[in-house]
C-alpha cells in the first residue's frame, strides 16, 4: 500500500472542527480530528496548526458548556423565585423550595426540617428524591448531627462524607436514617428570619441537599442556596403570616362592636402585610426581567419615600437614587463604619439606625455583597423595616447573579488577555478580532494595570470584584505571578497615577493585605497593550527596589528611574555610597548640605536661584558648597559624577532612605 500524499491541505479538518464546535460534538470527535488529519497526510506545518485548533476547540466546548450550566442554574434561580412569589399554601411552599433546592444543586436529594415547637425536636417536613421511609420519619433532637450545627450556629455547614465527619454529634437513630437513605454527601444552610435575644437570626428551619456519592459542594453552590434559603424564609414567614391574620379575621367575624377597634388593627395588620408581599413580588419581578442594581434602588426609594443608597463593601456607591427616581451625587461612605454597621445588620439579622441613617446589609451566606442606606432620621415601622430587609434579600439575589456571570465572562475574556501577553506578535489581527467577538475593542485606548500582592490566591478574585463592583469598564487575567487589569480609557476620564492609586487603595481593601500597582498608558492595539504590560511590570519592579509596597504609581512618574531600578537594583547601598559622607554630616551636625546639593542641582547650578529656594544668603550656599567639596573631593561638579549625585538625590526623595 502507498503511503498518504503529504500534499494533502488542513482546511478541510479546520471547517471540520468548527461543524462539530456548532453540532455541539463529543469532546472524543473533536480530538479525533488530529488522527485523521495525520492519516490524510497533512503536512508537519499544517498538522500542528491543527492540533493546535482543536486544543482551542476543546477549550472553546468546555467554556460552552460551563456558561450553558450557569445558564441553567439561573434560569432554576428565577424560576425559584416566580414560583415563591405565587405561592399562598404553606405547603406548596414548602414542596417548591426542596425541589427547586434539589434542581438547582443537581442533587440526588433534597428535604427541608422545621422545628416542633411542642415536641421539642425537629422533623423531616418535605423531601425530594427520598426513598426510605425511616429517613423521611426521621426526628432529630436539637443539637444533632448537621442541621443541629447548622440551626444551632446559624451558620451552613457542608460534608463531603458525613459518616466520618467527627463535627458533628451522630446518633445511632441518625446515621440509621443516613444509612438507610444511602447519603455521603450534605449541604445544609439554615433559613433565619428576624432577629432572637442574643442577637443572632432566629432559624426556623434548615434547608437540606444531599448526594449519595462523596462530593465537595463549591462556595457558590453554597452562597446560591443560601439565597434560597433567604427567600424560603421570608416565604415560609408571609404564608405564616397570611394563615394567622385569615384565622384572626375568621374569630372575629361574628364580634360585636366592643371588638371594632381589634378588627380595625388586624385590618391594618392585614394591609401591611399584602403591602409588604405585593412590595417583595414586585422587587422579585424587577430581577425576573433583568433589572439592574439602580432600579431596584430606585422602587425601594419610592415605596419608602426616602432617598436610598447602595455601596459596595469599600463603601463605593452603586446607586444613589431619590424617591421620584431621579439620581443624585453621593461620595464615598468611609468603609470602616459601613463595615461595622453592616456587621451589626448581619449579626441581627435586621436592618438597623444609625446616625440619621437606617442600614441593612446585603449577604450572600456569610459574605457581605453591600450595603443598602436609607436616608431618613425617623425609625421605620415594623412593616416598611421588613420591606426594607426584604429589599436587602433580592439585591443580594441580582449582585449574586451578575457576579456569577461577570465571572464566567471574566474568565472566557482572561484567556484572550493571557494569549495577548504571551504572543502579541504572532497574529495581531487574529488578537483584535477575538476581542471583538468578546466584546473586548483592543483597538481602542486602555490603561494597563499591573498588581501584586503577598495574598497572591485572593488578588484574583479581588480584581474581578474590584471591577464588577466599581462597574469598571475592563478585564484582568493572571499573568507571571501578577494579575494584569486592562481598562478602558476616557479622554476626560482617569489617568494612568490615578487609575495606579485608586486600584491600590481598593485592592489593598478587598484583599486586606498591601496590594502595590503600577500603571501606564493609554495604549491600543495588541503590539502596544503587550508593551505597555511589560512596561508597567518594569514600573512594578522599581517600585518594589524603592520600598513602595502597597502604593500604585505610574511609568511616568518614576520616569527613568523604572528604567534604571526595574531589576530591582540596591537602592539603599547605591544612595549610601553615593551620598553618605553627606547623609551623615547632618546626621550629627543638624545641617542641610543633602538639601543644599539638590536645590543647586535643581537651579542648574545657579547661587542666586540656589539661595532663593532655600531661603538663605548667597555666601551661605557658598560656604555649604565648600564643605559638600570637603566631604566628596574635589571632581563633584564633573559631568559624570554629578549625574550619580543627581541620580542619588532623586532616590533619596522618592524613596525616603
Amino acid at each position: 500500500m502507498s503511503a498518504p500524499s503529504p500534499s494533502s491541505s488542513a482546511a478541510p479538518f479546520l471547517r471540520r472542527l468548527l461543524d462539530l464546535l456548532a453540532d455541539d460534538a463529543p469532546a472524543e470527535a473533536l480530538g479525533a480530528v488530529s488522527s485523521e488529519a495525520r492519516a490524510a497526510g497533512v503536512s508537519a506545518g499544517e498538522l500542528a496548526e491543527v492540533e493546535k485548533a482543536a486544543s482551542t476547540a476543546l477549550r472553546i466546548r468546555g467554556a460552552l458548556r460551563q456558561h450553558r450550566r450557569r445558564e441553567l442554574q439561573l434560569t432554576a434561580l428565577f424560576d425559584t423565585a416566580g414560583d415563591l412569589a405565587a405561592s399562598r399554601d404553606l405547603d406548596e411552599v414548602l414542596k417548591a423550595i426542596v425541589r427547586r433546592a434539589r434542581m438547582l444543586l443537581g442533587t440526588d436529594t433534597a428535604y427541608l426540617t422545621l422545628p416542633d415547637e411542642e415536641a421539642g425536636d425537629t422533623y423531616m417536613r418535605v423531601t425530594d428524591g427520598s426513598v426510605s421511609v425511616v429517613f423521611q420519619r426521621l426526628r432529630l433532637e436539637l443539637g444533632e448531627g448537621l442541621g443541629g450545627l447548622v440551626a444551632q450556629t446559624a451558620s451552613p455547614y457542608a460534608t463531603p462524607d458525613y459518616g466520618t465527619d467527627d463535627r458533628f454529634r451522630h446518633t445511632r437513630d441518625i446515621n440509621a436514617g443516613v444509612l438507610a437513605e444511602g447519603l455521603v454527601a450534605i449541604l445544609g444552610v439554615p433559613l433565619l428570619l428576624g432577629s432572637s435575644r442574643g442577637g443572632t437570626g432566629k432559624v426556623i428551619g434548615v434547608l437540606f441537599a444531599a448526594d449519595r456519592a462523596p462530593r465537595v459542594f463549591s462556595p457558590d453552590e453554597v452562597a446560591l442556596l443560601c439565597s434560597l434559603a433567604a427567600h424560603a424564609a421570608i416565604a415560609i414567614d408571609t404564608a405564616r403570616a397570611l394563615a394567622d391574620t385569615r384565622s384572626a379575621l375568621d374569630e372575629l367575624a361574628g364580634a360585636n362592636a366592643e371588638l371594632a377597634a381589634a378588627n380595625a388593627a388586624v385590618r391594618e395588620h392585614s394591609a401591611a402585610m399584602r403591602r409588604a408581599e405585593e412590595s417583595h413580588d414586585r422587587l422579585t419581578d424587577l430581577v425576573l426581567r433583568g433589572r439592574d442594581v439602580k432600579e431596584v434602588a430606585a422602587a425601594v426609594a419610592g415605596l419608602l419615600d426616602s432617598p436610598l443608597t447602595i455601596h459596595d463593601p469599600g463603601g463605593r456607591p452603586l446607586a444613589a437614587v431619590r424617591p421620584d427616581g431621579a439620581d443624585f451625587a453621593v461620595g464615598s461612605m468611609d468603609a470602616g463604619w459601613l463595615a461595622e454597621t453592616a456587621e451589626e445588620s448581619r449579626a441581627g439579622a435586621r436592618a438597623v439606625h444609625r446616625d440619621g441613617r437606617v442600614i441593612c446589609a446585603v449577604l450572600a451566606g456569610q459574605e457581605l455583597l453591600a450595603g443598602l442606606v436609607l436616608h431618613r432620621r425617623d425609625r421605620l415601622d415594623d412593616s416598611d423595616r421588613r420591606l426594607f430587609e426584604r429589599a436587602s434579600v433580592v439585591t443580594g439575589l441580582l449582585l449574586l447573579i451578575r457576579r456569577t456571570v461577570a465571572e464566567t465572562e471574566n474568565r472566557i475574556r482572561g484567556e484572550l488577555i493571557g494569549d495577548l501577553l504571551s504572543g502579541a506578535e504572532r497574529d495581531p489581527d487574529g488578537l483584535a478580532e477575538r476581542g471583538r467577538r468578546l466584546g473586548i475593542d483592543l483597538d481602542r485606548p486602555h490603561l494597563v494595570l499591573v498588581a501584586e500582592a503577598g495574598a497572591r490566591e485572593r488578588l484574583a478574585s479581588a480584581a474581578m470584584r474590584y471591577l464588577f463592583g466599581g462597574d469598571i469598564h475592563g478585564v484582568s487575567a493572571e499573568h507571571a505571578g501578577t494579575v494584569v487589569l486592562l481598562v478602558a480609557y476616557e479622554e476626560d476620564g482617569t489617568g494612568a497615577r490615578e487609575a495606579a492609586r485608586a486600584a491600590a487603595a481598593q485592592l489593598g481593601r478587598l484583599v486586606q493585605a498591601p496590594v502595590t500597582v503600577a500603571a501606564t498608558g493609554p495604549a491600543r492595539g495588541p503590539r502596544e497593550l503587550a508593551a505597555a504590560c511589560l512596561e508597567a511590570a518594569r514600573c512594578l519592579r522599581a517600585m518594589r527596589a524603592l520600598g513602595r509596597t502597597g502604593e500604585g504609581a505610574c511609568v511616568d512618574e518614576l520616569g527613568f528611574l523604572g528604567v534604571v531600578l526595574g531589576d530591582a537594583r540596591d537602592v539603599d547601598g547605591f544612595v549610601a555610597a553615593t551620598l553618605g559622607p553627606l547623609l551623615r554630616y547632618d546626621e550629627r551636625r543638624g545641617t542641610h548640605l543633602v538639601r543644599t546639593l539638590a536645590a543647586y542641582f535643581g537651579a542648574g547650578g545657579s547661587l542666586i536661584r540656589a539661595k532663593d529656594e532655600l531661603h538663605v544668603h548667597v555666601n551661605t550656599v557658598v560656604q555649604r558648597l565648600d564643605r559638600i567639596q570637603i566631604l566628596l573631593g574635589r571632581d563633584w561638579n564633573d559631568p559624570d559624577r554629578a549625574l550619580e549625585l543627581q541620580l542619588a538625590l532623586r532616590l533619596h526623595a522618592l524613596s525616603g532612605v
